[in-house]
């Protein structure tokens, strides 16, 4: 984990769209308000149950947020890219985090002052509806989770995980880069048993493709009928 204060947030070329509507005085406050700090692949950026004074906001890598349910159980819940925040839910009064993040690749990350924030919001209307916006967006993804695990079978689990690993909305990322069947069978809230023999499963269908120790999806449309019948 390295520290870096020098960076200006009117000179970020990473920053969420939501930062444009905000005043110059504005960002000079949010500057003030907030700490960047590296963090390695594999270094834990917050754990479930901390004391959360800050909202994050990943200014560029890759990070896995996930459930501790268990003493050796997780489940995982989305993935965070540049562009997005963390604990957001923190600004309207949880004290603590709700689940934990680990960086899946070397991660730079925006440390705010939720105080600080919350000051924002509740100044600029503009802000506060872009902000808001972009992170109710993840109930959807919740709510998925929600019906994947209490409905859906094993082959369903790991075809609805598959889709969302291989989503539009990570393919510059190349995801399964840094995914280890095991944090595939934690989004899919099976056992890594489980997971491993239906990827098989799914190669052999011509649903995937297992080049090495990565993973291309070839076939969403079987991916989405898997899903579908759970």
């Amino acid at each position: 984990m390295e520290s870096d204060s020098n960076n200006n947030c009117r000179e970020c070329k990473n920053s969420s769209k939501c930062f444009q509507y905000l005043y110059p005085e504005e960002l000079d406050f949010i500057n003030s308000k907030k700490a960047q700090v590296t963090y390695l692949k594999g270094e834990t950026i917050f754990k479930q149950g901390a004391f959360a004074p800050y909202i994050l906001f990943v200014t560029n890598g890759l990070v896995r947020v996930f459930l501790q349910t268990g003493n050796l159980k997780q489940l995982n819940i989305r993935l965070t890219k540049q562009g997005e925040f963390m604990a957001f839910s923190s600004v309207f009064g949880d004290n603590i985090y709700n689940y934990s993040a680990v960086a899946l690749k070397d991660s730079t990350i925006c440390m705010i002052e939720k105080t600080a924030l919350k000051q924002l919001l509740m100044k600029n209307a503009d802000f506060a509806i872009r902000i808001t916006s972009k992170n109710c967006r993840y109930e959807a993804r919740y709510l998925n989770i929600i019906q994947n695990t209490s409905y859906n079978q094993m082959r369903g689990k790991l075809a609805s995980a598959l889709l969302y690993l291989s989503s539009e909305e990570f393919i510059e990322e190349d995801v399964f880069k840094y995914l280890a069947r095991q944090d595939i069978a934690d989004f899919a809230s099976i056992t890594l048993e489980s997971a491993v023999k239906f990827i098989k499963e799914f190669e052999k269908e011509g649903i995937l493709q297992l080049p090495g120790k990565d993973l291309k999806v070839i076939n969403r449309n079987m991916l989405e009928e898997i899903a579908k019948r759970g």
